[in-house]
């Protein structure tokens, strides 16, 4: 029988309160404090080691301003040169892609965690959840919500408080709740 942590990486419903999901969420909790207390301010070079841990998949340089947040961290995948600005929320109940010189606005939300649509399911307190992909040279702007399963292209600009749900092509400006491709940038 499968785990609930491979349930939740497969996109199965799976039970979020399984004792090695709650003290995976509960070491990133410890590691989210460090950067958010002991950080404020400074510099990546400043924070790197609990970067390291917290996003064991992010390449360098990374600039994170604090205060972040994330459920597990082990599930970013971070390219080089990515910038997130202050408040940015990443719920990385599956895998979250963010290409290289990507810049995220201040807080901006990213989901990959869902919940069945059935009360009854969430009774049982099941969750679901599916991966999300922005791509390179992106700038998505403060006040996004990007929802489960969407997939951003290269060099997009998602324009401040939109909501996508939908995937936006390469080089699309987006706007909008629903977020709603307005042209092409190149």
């Amino acid at each position: 029988m499968p785990s609930e942590k491979a349930k939740m990486l497969r996109g199965e419903d799976y039970i979020a309160s399984d004792e090695t999901l709650s003290g995976e969420r509960r070491r990133a909790r410890e590691l989210l404090h460090e950067l958010n207390v002991a950080s404020p301010g400074g510099t990546p070079a400043d924070y790197s080691d609990i970067v390291a841990e917290l996003l064991p998949h992010a390449k360098t340089p990374a600039w994170i301003q604090p205060p972040f947040y994330c459920d597990y961290g082990s599930n970013i995948y971070l390219g080089e040169g990515v910038f997130l600005n202050f408040n940015c929320v990443i719920l990385d109940c599956a895998r979250i892609d963010i290409g290289a010189h990507t810049q995220l606005g201040p807080n901006v939300q990213i989901y990959a965690a869902s919940h069945p649509l059935s009360a009854a399911a969430r009774r049982r307190g099941l969750e679901c959840a599916k991966p999300v992909s922005i791509g390179a040279d992106c700038w998505i702007g403060g006040h996004v919500v990007i929802c489960p399963g969407v997939t951003i292209g290269d060099r997009c600009v998602i324009g401040a408080g939109s909501v996508v749900i939908k995937d936006i092509p390469d080089d699309t400006l987006a706007v909008g709740n629903p977020a709603k491709p307005i042209r092409k940038l190149v």
